[in-house]
């Protein structure tokens, strides 16, 4: 009988006088040499054990192999790892290295209840999908509903903690995104923006901190549901830096008048937000585009800029009026006007080193250009940990995988905050890091005694390894 696929060797081109022939034989091996610095990452924060607190675990525990802390530690893990379908875990649930990381204390998977499941230590696809799909399928199989607000409530917890107790000024970039939707699913719209069928999610982001990550139907505005938003976050944040002077940040999207109203309204809490161009403000900026063309002419450079201030209020819309900066910029030829409405001192703070940091030409070019910043942030959720792969029927089960996506780019961004900081990797991208830090073939022996792990000796980032392995070492435990 011919040897089945699965078993056959290899065969490549002959490397001179010898061949080349690969199979899969090699026995406990892993490509995931990096997942024990995911574990510790996941330790110092309490993550995982602190989202499986928000979850209902009502599963008959005589014969549950797999904990809810587990389940989570094994997804956002994977997630973090590249692995974002579910049926990547068909194979990935045979991985030593990762039922390591997970905390599974027999990695070899030969403890299951089940006999026909021994050997393979982690969970498959379809426990994921019951766990996933269980706030909206009340059966036998799916026992296990998660709290939306106390998830919620833990990202936020999570973000919090990563930002400076002590610190005098905390931005909140406010963005939205569009995510194509995949067939006929609950909450699908079209959006004229994107010109297709989405999702419109919310995202509340401080430096490169995910704070919010609000799933929303794509009828409605970018604004729709900011405020509440705001309400929880600031707070959480007040918890943190008591002292702290807030700036809410976005663009011309959020510029109406419940946010501008509610940020005056607070105490400490500023806003700057691009608006969006009409021909009265036009008409205002006037003297400044004609200043710009004449410089353009005279000097013949790409680009001319000149910036105008100016109260403005609508005719209807706005309760009262505002600072507005107008951008007047000739470029290759052409008009580009743009304004942003503020309630930011244009003579700055009392006690602030640098007073003139809110000047309608600051205030636009390095401090409202910078929340573009924050836009990498949302990249790299979509690019690097497919955040928009919300490909479930329910609305409330692609509300979790954005939350479990949002706490995998979290554990990346602290592993490169706390290990990676000063080193060639302190300013990369969660792809990166994951292809230079996390992607390392090792070798797994399980014994009585120890799981002993043999990274390969031809990886070249072993110092950068260690670094970053004994820098997470001097984490204190959430759990103490």
């Amino acid at each position: 009988m011919p040897a089945p696929f699965s078993s056959q060797a290899l065969l490549f081109a002959d490397l001179g006088p010898r061949q080349v022939v690969a199979d899969f034989s090699g026995g406990t091996l892993s490509s995931e040499g990096g997942s024990p610095l995911l574990r510790q990452i996941d330790a110092s924060l309490g993550l995982t054990r602190t989202l499986a607190g928000c979850f209902s675990d009502q599963r008959d525990q005589r014969f549950v192999d797999h904990a809810v802390p587990a389940l989570l530690r094994q997804r956002i893990f994977g997630m973090a790892l590249g692995y974002e379908d579910l049926n990547d875990h068909e194979q990935l649930r045979r991985d030593p290295l990762l039922a390591t990381a997970c905390d599974k204390t027999d990695p070899l998977g030969r403890d299951r209840f089940n006999p026909q499941d021994r050997g393979i230590p982690l969970a498959g696809p379809s426990t994921f999908n019951r766990l996933e799909l269980s706030n909206n399928k009340a059966t036998r199989c799916h026992k296990l509903p998660h709290n939306p607000l106390q998830v919620e409530a833990c990202l936020l917890e999570m973000g919090v903690r990563c930002l400076r107790k002590h610190a005098k000024e905390v931005v909140i970039d406010l963005d939205s995104m569009g995510h194509l939707v995949h067939g006929l699913q609950e909450g699908r719209f079209y959006n004229g923006y994107y010109n297709d069928y989405c999702y419109l999610p919310l995202y509340l982001v401080v430096g490169e901190v995910v704070l919010w990550a609000q799933l929303r139907t794509s009828d409605k505005s970018g604004a729709d549901g900011v405020v509440p938003a705001l309400e929880k976050v600031v707070a959480a944040i007040r918890r943190r830096c008591k002292k702290a002077r807030i700036i809410v940040r976005g663009d011309s999207d959020f510029c109406v008048e419940e946010i501008l109203a509610w940020c005056e309204t607070q105490p400490e809490v500023y806003y700057c937000l691009g608006m969006g161009k009409n021909s009265v403000l036009i008409g205002k900026l006037e003297l400044a585009q004609a200043n710009a063309r004449m410089r353009y002419c005279l000097c013949g450079a790409p680009r001319v800029r000149e910036f105008a201030e100016f109260e403005y209020q609508t005719q209807k819309s706005w309760s009262r009026s505002r600072r507005m900066v107008g951008k007047a910029e000739v470029t290759n030829g052409s008009d580009n006007p743009r304004f942003i409405v503020t309630n930011l001192p244009a003579q700055g703070f009392k006690g602030d080193p640098d007073r003139e940091r809110f000047t309608a030409a600051r205030l636009y070019e390095e401090f409202y250009c910078a929340r573009g910043e924050m836009e990498n942030v949302l990249k790299q959720q979509v690019l690097d940990l497919e955040a928009d792969k919300l490909s479930t029927h329910f609305l409330a089960s692609n509300q979790l995988r954005l939350w479990l996506a949002s706490f995998a780019y979290l554990l990346i961004e602290r592993l490169r905050t706390l290990g990676c900081q000063g080193t060639e990797l302190a300013r990369a991208t969660a792809g990166t890091i994951r292809l230079k830090l996390l992607k390392v073939a090792a070798r797994v022996t399980v014994s009585v005694r120890r799981v002993y792990i043999q990274l390969s000796s031809a990886y070249p980032r072993q110092d950068l390894f260690r670094l970053c392995h004994a820098r997470l070492l001097q984490l204190t435990p959430a759990d103490g």
